[in-house]
């Protein structure tokens, strides 16, 4: 794919001089596989790699002071190329479509040419604070948000999709979505895979929400956006419901199958997957990491539902709207919550999964929402017991998705393998202490291990250090948001001078 402004950026910056310069950009799967530019003073001596300004995909004065201000106060190099690498990483490259008269923006996650919701909601997370002062961002954002309502009004229980036809980008294929039968149907010129997953719908709110507490805009709430919400809410009361009614009819909304000579595997149970039982949770049929759930119930990920459904309730009564969805999302926000204390937790330890059955599965997998990352999403203090002791259980072998090796350790999951551990799960364990011991060792275990690429990857072996996937928008995002979070929260741990740092301040 190319990666120059030209025709994929929006029309107000498109420029004739530009469109020569686009052509001959590199594809950054390749370019961010070696290391470029200059590397950095500090004893990692990290590259610096960001595509030269021609070639980035949106560029941003505001962002652009973020860098110079933060690369001014970090008192490691190192973790001031990190920075300088991946906190515009998602500009930089991965805006393929953007045209502020037609509201729309299509939003790839990196080496893989489709918008999923939930990435592209954690791809923007640690830029809100710029968007009251840069307009042309908060105009981007706005526009991300419509194509996604579009999305969720028309395919609610789909997560990944192709670029809008007034793109003129041709839709991809997706070699894992052949020989998987949806119900109810889809195009697969519109969606790209459609495995449902109810924090994709969450990442849709965390979008919108963020953006209106920043800007205090409201216009981005228009029809598209609230048959959006409406989808939301028809998926909620669906995937709440127990498999059978009281006279053991199967109760079915969604069903996703594999297997037949598909590369993904066959799902049990007609599609349908491991029976529920109702207990108030919502359930879902794939983790945020794309992998079939074990039980319906994914407690992470139920946890970040309550919470955003309050958020948007805190909006719609902020913009005085849709009293009645308000009062609906609060509703469903405490049974949720109530559901998760009650029936998800014993002896103090989270379960990842359950069912209504009584069957828990207590692990943990490094994508967010996980357990590891409740207090980041807001739904508990890093200091609560329950949390404390699960925190303790995770980061050890009593989870099975755990893994150490010599240079490198953490959560992983399925989605690669048990002795692949991914960055992200360090940095929820960032988010989810104030030890500055704790912290520091989170923070070098990443610094310390990006193949001298000074990138954020998915996942690294604990055996030999090989990594996956070169360039991972989310990871960089996520990485990048926790440097500004430990900017204001623990500025002494990496700042020369100390003193706390807001950007956009």
């Amino acid at each position: 794919m190319k990666l120059g402004l030209a025709p994929l950026v929006t029309t107000a910056v498109v420029a004739s001089t530009l469109l020569g310069a686009a052509a001959q950009c590199p594809d950054y799967t390749t370019f961010s596989q070696s290391p470029q530019g200059n590397p950095s003073a500090g004893p990692l001596a990290l590259p610096y790699m960001r595509p030269a300004p021609v070639c980035r995909t949106f560029n941003s004065t505001a962002v652009e002071k973020v860098i110079t201000d933060m690369k001014a106060r970090l008192k490691d190099p190192d973790l001031a190329r990190l920075f300088e690498n991946t906190f515009p990483n998602t500009l930089d490259t991965t805006v393929k479509y953007f045209n502020a008269s037609q509201n729309l923006a299509f939003i790839i996650t990196g080496d893989i040419t489709a918008q999923w919701l939930r990435d592209t909601a954690n791809q923007f997370a640690h830029y809100h604070t710029l968007l009251s002062t840069d307009k042309q961002l908060a105009t981007l954002v706005k526009a991300v948000i419509n194509n996604e309502a579009r999305y969720v009004s028309q395919y609610p229980y789909c997560g990944a999709f192709q670029p809008p036809p007034e793109s003129g980008l041709a839709p991809s294929h997706n070699d894992w979505a052949d020989g998987v039968t949806v119900n109810p149907p889809v195009n697969n010129q519109t969606v790209f895979e459609c495995k449902y997953e109810i924090d994709s719908l969450c990442g849709f709110l965390k979008l919108s929400r963020s953006y209106y507490q920043a800007t205090k805009d409201s216009s981005f709430m228009n029809s598209n956006w609230f048959t959006a919400v409406d989808q939301i809410f028809r998926v909620i009361w669906e995937q709440s419901q127990s498999t059978f009614d009281d006279d053991y009819n199967l109760v079915s909304y969604y069903n996703w199958t594999g297997g037949n000579g598909a590369l993904s595997p066959a799902v049990p149970n007609a599609g349908n997957g491991e029976p529920k039982l109702y207990t108030g949770l919502v359930g879902t049929h794939h983790r945020p990491s794309d992998d079939l759930s074990t039980f319906a119930f994914l407690v992470p990920a139920n946890a970040m539902l309550s919470v955003e459904l309050t958020h948007l309730a805190d909006v719609l009564d902020a913009t005085k709207q849709a009293k009645n969805v308000s009062q609906l999302a609060r509703q469903y926000s405490s049974t949720i919550k109530n559901a998760i204390w009650a029936t998800t937790v014993v002896d103090n330890i989270f379960a990842y999964e359950t069912n209504g059955f009584g069957g828990r599965y207590v692990m943990d997998d490094a994508n967010v929402p996980s357990l590891l990352s409740l207090p980041y999403l807001g739904f508990l203090n890093k200091t609560h017991p329950a949390y404390v002791a699960t925190r303790k259980l995770l980061l050890s072998r009593k989870n099975p998705y755990f893994a150490a090796g010599k240079n490198f350790s953490g959560i992983g999951g399925p989605h690669v393998d048990a002795w692949n551990p991914w960055p992200m799960s360090q940095i929820s364990a960032i988010f989810g202490t104030d030890n500055d011991n704790e912290i520091l060792k989170s923070l070098y275990l990443i610094a310390n291990n990006t193949h001298g690429l000074g990138l954020i990857h998915e996942s690294i072996s604990i055996y030999d250090g090989s990594y996956t996937r070169p360039w991972f928008a989310w990871a960089n995002s996520y990485f990048a948001e926790m440097l500004l979070d430990l900017a204001q929260r623990k500025p002494h741990l990496i700042f020369k001078d100390g003193k706390p740092y807001t950007p956009g301040q």
